[in-house]
């Protein structure tokens, strides 16, 4: 199978959709009426229309946010120094796509991080006569404000194939940098697994490339073949790694990674993945198709926030990636007994 001819997501939902893999979907969750509603820490939804969330608190106090407009041809940023804050907060338009050639469609899932004094931007992107060609790009901005100075086009992050890519994450680990991502590996049966390698720079894969996971479990496989949106926190003597799987409507959930902290995290052995989905759908909350998250910290430092989208209807009229509302959410993040998260479930809207 050619790289560059890997079925686009409508098109491979089509097919299965038509052969019944919904039969294969986890039923949705019923909550137990004290969960439906137990008090969130925030109102829901946090930001509308904006997909792929990523939320980070700096030193400088303030919250960042960037997200996926619906209309897939920008990249924004907002800030505040609360988490609630951020629903009124000015967005600025930091990058747009270009008209022709490179980084000119589906402007998908940025990221920014502070590495070494400099602000950086993951995210994907395709050429304009080629929408599906979609693979990691990276910007850089020297000045202390995200908002000022100049972002510059690093060029494409590269792997070891030229194969459709997305959702580039990064984080350290034993003083090392790690860079998370999905791909479609040459010859697999799927659409995206997730890989890790380190990197050489903020822009640069140095070493081997291993694979983390691929689809397998019927909960990953549902209208798509997909493991994809990796993020990572550290807790407890281990790392852990969410990511999102199967189609973008209402069968999309999370499933967990977990290795040990002492492990070498270059050795696909020292990871465990959990056999059932961590987060999903809830009938009873009303929010559907939750995933592609990251993690933040709550305004005391210390309570772990969970960010992610997700819907508030189970039903979507045409390809789910041109339903725009797919909204920006948080919510407290448990910790179990064991030292393992406690995802809970997606709360419902308002307080």
């Amino acid at each position: 199978m050619n790289h560059d001819q890997v079925p686009s997501r409508r098109t491979v939902l089509r097919g299965t959709l038509a052969v019944g893999a919904l039969a294969a979907a986890p039923a949705l969750a019923q909550a137990p009426a004290h969960a439906a509603t137990r008090a969130a820490a925030y109102r829901n939804p946090l930001v509308e229309q904006r997909a792929d969330p990523h939320i980070s608190r700096h030193t400088d106090g303030h919250y960042y946010f960037t997200a996926t407009a619906p209309e897939y041809d920008r990249i924004i940023l907002r800030r505040s120094r609360t988490l609630r804050g951020l629903t009124r907060a000015d967005e600025s338009v930091i990058w747009r796509r270009h008209t022709t050639g490179d980084m000119a469609s589906h402007i998908w899932a940025p990221e920014l991080h502070h590495i070494d004094g400099k602000w950086y931007i993951y995210f994907a992107s395709a050429p304009a006569d080629d929408v599906w060609k979609i693979r990691i790009w990276v910007l850089e901005n020297t000045n202390a404000n995200p908002f000022k100075g100049s972002w510059t086009e690093k060029g494409q992050l590269t792997t070891a194939w030229e194969t459709f890519s997305l959702d580039a994450t990064t984080f350290t680990h034993r003083g090392s940098r790690y860079l998370a991502w999905a791909q479609y590996e040459p010859g697999m049966d799927n659409n995206t697994g997730l890989f890790l390698s380190r990197m050489a720079n903020p822009w640069t894969l140095t070493g081997p490339q291993i694979r983390l996971s691929t689809p397998e479990y019927d909960w990953e496989c549902v209208g798509f073949k997909v493991n994809e949106g990796p993020s990572v926190i550290q807790r407890n003597g281990r790392v852990f790694l969410s990511y999102s799987a199967s189609a973008t409507d209402f069968n999309y959930c999370m499933g967990l990674l977990t290795a040990d902290t002492r492990s070498d995290l270059m050795d696909p052995a020292s990871w465990n993945k959990s056999p059932t989905p961590v987060f999903t759908s809830n009938a009873t909350t009303k929010q559907y198709g939750p995933g592609h998250n990251c993690f933040t910290v709550a305004e005391d430092g210390r309570t772990d926030v969970l960010v992610y989208h997700a819907r508030q209807y189970k039903d979507i009229v045409g390809d789910p990636l041109h339903d725009p509302n797919r909204h920006t959410r948080i919510q407290r993040l448990g910790w179990k007994a064991d030292g393992t998260p406690d995802f809970g479930i997606p709360v419902a809207d308002g307080a």
